[in-house]
C-alpha cells in the first residue's frame, strides 16, 4: 500500500467512516457514513491531490434551471462543488485536496462539508432528480 494510501486510510478511520471498498493499485478507497448522507464516496489518491466524490445523481431528462441553481448552490459550499461528469449526464460533489499537506481536520473539514450539503441541498435537488 502506498503512504498517501495508508495515510489517507488512516484518517478516514480515525473519522469511523466505513470503508466499503479499496483498490491499492488504483490509490482508492469508498466509504460511506450513512447517517451523514454519505454513500459511496470515493477517495482516490492522484499525486499531488486527493479526489473525494461522491455521486449525486443522473441529470434529468428535462433540467429545467438544475445547473443555474447547482452554481447557486456552489457559492455556499464551504469546500467542494457540485460538478457534472465529462458527458453532462451525472451530477456529483466534488473536491480536492494537496496530498503533501493532508492531515486529518483537512480531510474531515472536505467530508463534512459535503454532509452539511446534503444536508442543507439534499431534498431540493431529488426534486429536480427525480423528475
Amino acid at each position: 500500500m502506498s503512504d498517501n494510501l495508508d495515510r489517507v486510510k488512516g484518517y478516514l478511520l480515525d473519522l469511523d467512516l466505513t470503508i466499503v471498498e479499496e483498490n491499492e493499485t488504483e490509490e482508492l478507497i469508498v466509504v460511506d457514513d450513512e447517517d451523514s448522507g454519505i454513500k459511496q464516496l470515493v477517495i482516490d489518491c492522484e499525486p499531488p491531490i486527493v479526489v473525494l466524490e461522491q455521486l449525486i445523481g443522473e441529470v434529468p431528462t428535462e433540467p429545467r434551471d438544475l445547473f443555474e441553481r447547482l452554481l447557486q448552490m456552489n457559492n455556499t459550499l464551504v469546500h467542494g462543488a457540485f460538478v457534472l461528469d465529462e458527458t453532462g449526464g451525472r451530477i456529483f460533489f466534488r473536491d480536492t485536496l494537496q496530498l503533501a499537506n493532508l492531515d486529518l481536520n483537512e480531510l474531515e473539514g472536505s467530508i463534512r462539508a459535503l454532509s452539511l450539503a446534503l444536508a442543507e441541498y439534499g431534498a431540493e435537488l431529488l426534486t429536480y432528480l427525480s423528475k
